[in-house]
């Protein structure tokens, strides 16, 4: 009964913070109700918790509350996605009937296990506990009345939500008698009240239902379920194969690289391929290279994972390859980088560069793995994309952009004010400086007529973001410089 009431004040905390009202600070402070909620029996056992499992804790925590300091969109939308998907994962690390590793793949099967089938099996309970609170000290007959009552009650809400608008319409009497209603209810309409309403009865259950899914203590293990992943039996790629293989493959990455290296450091200089102007130099082959250079990851992985017993022309071309991928990367980035100089910076090229960068770091991971199998190559991919993905998110993208495109407009002249207008919030504050700096006329006429859409952002508390207040305050200088 403590689960079911505690559900339901989640669930009015719920409604509370986001109906109509845009995520802000408040899907912070969710997050905090909502693990306080899901772990409120689990005094004393904190100790059970591993260092993944406080390391993607603070993930949680960190990328919630971006929707307090950050507008980005980009990131506004995937994190919508992210954070949940992140919390189920958590759930099932740390509260998961089967207890598999983090690092597991299985373990997206047994959070969505606990997510659906397993949250659905215990509907009935919600029922059942609700009917054993209400009517516990009620014998057969009398729990039959009740429950007929309550049902009655049940099909009378609604009706009466239509009927009482009605009648206070239709008599002043009867309309001033409910005026003496306390003030805050007079404050929502018929179909707002409903719907608070039915959102908290919605999601109430939903917390209940999720949370008994995992109320059980978890079934002991079995032997067998007990032993390492690593030592489970695996198809394994013949060395032969695999060596035929990397050879194919490496000589003609060999070659790239060596034609490449002919140019590849001096493209900045002027000295580009014949007949290859500079944007065409910039702007070809580089998806083209990111793409093969992906696939070159692929196939490295599967390699380490399915090779067995490495000897040393194997680790040899596995090097080989990792070292042509490597150059490959560095090619595209610079590619990128004398596109961006030729035409500006945007949201795609940024998240590219990210890319690139997040890339090297796995090949450097593999090398490590091609060196020694004391590296936990899985484990490592796993923390560094979460740490990956939560810098991103931190680093500031709009801010850099504009930067980066007021740096190429000191150098070139060249600025598009109003791909920069279009920046989220977070980037206000930098072209403001710049357009007052720069009395650049154009760019601050643009500002000031954002700030009617900026004036028109929420106000309410729950819907605080402190990119969007930093700006409001920004383009206020410009509106009123005095």
């Amino acid at each position: 009964m403590l689960a079911l009431i505690g559900a339901f004040a989640l669930a009015a905390v719920h409604q509370y913070l986001f109906f109509d009202h845009n995520p802000g600070i408040s899907f912070f402070l969710f997050i905090v109700f909502l693990y306080v909620y899901l772990f409120h029996d689990w005094k004393g056992r904190l100790k059970e918790a591993t260092g993944f499992a406080w390391f993607l804790l603070v993930v949680i925590l960190l990328l919630s509350l971006t929707y307090g300091l950050f507008y980005n969109p980009i990131f506004r939308v995937l994190n919508l996605l992210a954070i949940p998907g992140l919390v189920f994962v958590h759930l099932a690390v740390l509260r998961g009937s089967n207890r598999i590793p983090w690092w597991d793949v299985r373990i997206i099967g047994e959070a969505l296990a606990h997510l659906i089938p397993r949250s659905l099996l215990q509907i009935p309970r919600v029922f059942r506990t609700l009917r054993a609170a209400l009517f516990r000290r009620l014998d057969g007959e009398r729990q039959k009345t009740a429950t007929k009552i309550v049902i009655g009650l049940v099909f009378a809400t609604p009706l009466l939500f239509v009927v009482i608008p009605l009648l206070a319409s239709a008599d002043g009497a009867f309309n001033k008698l409910l005026n003496g209603i306390p003030g805050w209810m007079s404050r929502f309409s018929l179909g707002e009240l409903f719907g608070r309403m039915l959102w908290i009865v919605v999601f109430g259950i939903l917390f209940a239902i999720y949370y008994w899914s995992f109320a059980k203590p978890p079934r002991p293990r079995k032997a067998a379920d007990k032993e390492d992943i690593s030592s489970s039996s695996k198809p394994n790629i013949d060395s032969v194969v695999l060596t035929t293989l990397l050879l194919a493959v490496n000589a003609v990455y060999v070659l790239f690289v060596v034609i490449q290296f002919s140019y590849l450091f001096g493209a900045w200089d002027g000295m580009l391929p014949d007949g290859t102007t500079y944007a065409e130099y910039a702007r070809r082959g580089f998806g083209e290279l990111v793409a093969v250079s992906a696939i070159n990851f692929a196939l490295l992985i599967v390699s380490l994972t399915f090779s067995g017993t490495r000897k040393g022309v194997l680790n040899f071309l596995l090097y080989v390859l990792v070292g042509c991928s490597g150059v490959m990367l560095y090619s595209a980035y610079i590619r990128l980088a004398m596109y961006e100089e030729a035409y500006g910076y945007t949201y795609i090229r940024f998240l590219v560069h990210a890319f690139m960068i997040y890339l090297a770091f796995l090949l450097l991971i593999a090398a490590l793995r091609i060196r020694t199998s004391l590296v936990p190559m899985a484990k490592c991919f796993i923390i560094l994309s979460l740490a990956a993905y939560t810098l991103l998110n931190y680093v500031g993208m709009d801010r850099l952009i504009a930067e980066n495109n007021i740096a190429r407009f000191e150098e070139t002249g060249k600025i598009d004010r109003y791909y920069l207008n279009n920046l989220s919030a977070d980037a206000i504050p930098t072209l403001v400086d710049f357009a007052v700096k720069r009395q650049d006329a154009e760019l601050k006429e643009l500002l000031v007529n954002r700030r009617a859409r900026l004036i028109d952002e929420s106000r309410d508390w729950q819907s605080f973001n402190l990119s969007v207040y930093s700006a409001k305050k920004a383009v206020h200088t410009i509106s009123n410089p005095n």
